[in-house]
């Protein structure tokens, strides 16, 4: 549990007050995703990227596939994004429908290859649970076709540690060495949650919620779901050599602060680390 705290790196939407709120809150030591919707485009994740960036963070910028029309605008984006000291980035295939040439995050990842791999670090998506619209067999297989062009999978939110340990011991005996980073929910409040929902826009709400079912009712549960239990649950699974689990990507849903506090609370309640 406290490698996998210590190497946890923080989800954040790109909304007006997020860059305050990590500079406040968030050490430079923390890595920052921003993720893309197509409620607010492109340049919304990319400008708060770069404005973190000049602060000092390692960000990682989301870039949906289907958000990008075709290689000129995504040679265009490589060179925006290294041009601001970028080197990382996740690669989703994203909720939108298709603006050009990439139905998935497979066809945009080939042309990163062909661009040169003008990026250290690309991540991709893994479903512990099953996709709403995709069969759990085209995960696996699509994590498969992606390996070669990822350097760590993120795993989508799910609240079972049992699930967790039988989608890691499939994806390992398909060959899929990829290191992981278990996505989980950071603490969140309920009221703030449904604000933040529907800050993100109506069609946008929609999707999260489908998403994540059951997001709400689990994270609002007293007793329910907790952090510290669930990482407890799944260290075993988490930590066996053939496990290649790196670290932990929280989804904040905002509430950053709170992430940031809950991650140190927990590292100074598990001790120094005696190994």
């Amino acid at each position: 549990m406290r490698r996998l705290l210590e190497q946890a790196r923080y989800e954040v939407l790109p909304t007006a007050s997020t860059e305050e709120k990590v500079v406040e809150h968030v050490p430079l030591d923390r890595v920052i995703t921003v993720t893309a919707s197509p409620n607010k485009g492109l340049d919304a994740t990319f400008e708060l990227a770069e404005r973190l960036t000049r602060h000092g963070y390692a960000v990682v910028p989301h870039l949906a596939a289907r958000m990008v029309s075709g290689r000129p605008e995504l040679e265009e984006i490589c060179d925006r994004l290294t041009g601001a000291g970028i080197t990382r980035v996740f690669v989703p295939g994203g909720d939108a429908d298709p603006a050009g040439d990439y139905p998935d995050a497979l066809s945009l990842l080939e042309d990163l290859v062909a661009l040169g791999r003008p990026f250290a670090h690309v991540g991709i998506t893994g479903y512990p649970e099953s996709h709403p619209q995709i069969s759990d067999d085209l995960t696996v297989q699509a994590m498969w076709d992606k390996r070669r062009h990822a350097t760590h999978i993120v795993s989508n939110l799910t609240f079972d540690p049992g699930t967790i340990k039988v989608w890691l011991e499939r994806m390992r005996r398909r060959g899929i060495t990829t290191p992981l980073l278990l996505g989980i929910p950071g603490p969140v409040d309920r009221t703030k949650l449904i604000a933040m929902a529907t800050r993100i826009g109506v069609g946008e709400s929609t999707r999260f919620l489908a998403k994540h079912k059951g997001t709400f009712a689990r994270l609002a549960a007293p007793g329910g779901f907790t952090g510290e239990r669930f990482l407890a649950r799944c260290a075993p699974a988490l930590g066996t050599p053939t496990a290649f689990v790196e670290g932990l990507h929280v989804f904040t849903f905002n509430q950053i602060a709170e992430t940031e506090a809950w991650r140190t609370d927990l590292l100074q309640r598990l001790g120094p680390d005696r190994a």
